[in-house]
């Protein structure tokens, strides 16, 4: 009877040892996709008023956990029964964020800012503002499906290629799933906190010394370092899509081979893939919308 004890719990050390081995590796592996969802997250998550800031994080941080919630089973079954399924999901989300990367670089570019009065006159409507939080939430949500798929088909397929068993998969999966959430998270909210930081350690200091000094950088720092992830997370956004698009249509995989140099980082190509993707979506999104307004029935 001891010994039969022994060995279950001879068998769960193995079992815990290997998982913890498998999800070194498979968290090493998403390290590049969770640096791009870092980016892009702490960019969706910044903009708003200082004492709206951790309820809107909070929001996306719980879509980004029911997300998981929906992927990972997902991800399981159509891995187990329509395996194809899985590169066509990646396709799809792959156009949603180039579509996302490129209108953000044609708004910069060809939109017309707003005037200060606009900007006034708008802040002053409490639906428009609540209205614009709940439109900005909801696209982090979706940006954070795409990434989180991403995330979660990364891991297994690298469970799958050491042949680990059902069980070990899915602890790996959903630990790394699981960590991915709570880690670039909570770096999101601390970047959004720092002028919190900085107006405390000002206080505190009296307004003298080193941590005064630091507390005034914090406080200047916040928008540029806003500024960079907002570039940042828009290069993401079109690099994760371009890598979707290079590693899992045959097609465009074969022509990068063919046609750009392998000494030449893979970086650029999947940006290039990016832009023409992206421009492709805006140009039959635009398209539709004009179509749509055409033939819908006017509202009298």
């Amino acid at each position: 009877m001891a010994s039969g004890f022994f060995a279950i719990l001879d068998d769960i050390g193995a079992l815990m040892d290997d998982i913890a081995v498998t999800s070194k590796i498979a968290t090493k592996k998403t390290a590049g996709i969770l640096g791009d969802d870092l980016a892009v997250n702490a960019e969706k998550a910044t903009g708003f008023l200082s004492s709206r800031e951790i309820p809107v994080l909070w929001a996306i941080t719980k879509g980004s956990f029911i997300n998981k919630l929906i992927i990972l089973p997902v991800v399981f079954l159509l891995n187990f029964f329509f395996p194809v399924a899985i590169k066509i999901l990646l396709i799809v989300g792959g156009v949603y964020l180039a579509y996302e990367g490129v209108e953000k670089i044609i708004e910069f570019l060809f939109h017309r800012k707003k005037t200060s009065g606009e900007v006034i006159e708008e802040s002053t409507l409490e639906e428009e503002e609540v209205n614009s939080e709940k439109s900005k939430i909801s696209s982090a949500i979706k940006t954070d499906f795409i990434l989180s798929l991403e995330i979660v088909i990364i891991a297994l397929g690298t469970v799958i290629e050491k042949e680990h068993p059902l069980l070990t998969q899915i602890i790996v999966v959903s630990l790394v799933a699981i960590f991915a959430t709570i880690g670039v998270y909570g770096i999101v909210a601390l970047i959004v906190r720092m002028d919190d930081a900085g107006f405390f350690l000002m206080k505190k200091s009296g307004n003298k010394g080193f941590f005064s000094s630091l507390g005034q950088f914090l406080v200047k720092a916040l928008p540029i370092v806003i500024k960079i992830l907002g570039v940042v997370g828009t290069i993401a956004l079109i690099l994760v899509s371009g890598g979707i698009f290079h590693h899992n249509i045959d097609a465009v995989h074969h022509w990068v081979s063919d046609h750009i140099p392998a000494s030449w980082p893979e970086q650029i190509p999947q940006f290039g893939l990016g832009i023409v993707f992206g421009l492709a979506a805006v140009l039959v999104m635009t398209m539709g919308k004009k179509i749509f307004k055409l033939v819908k029935p006017n509202n009298r």
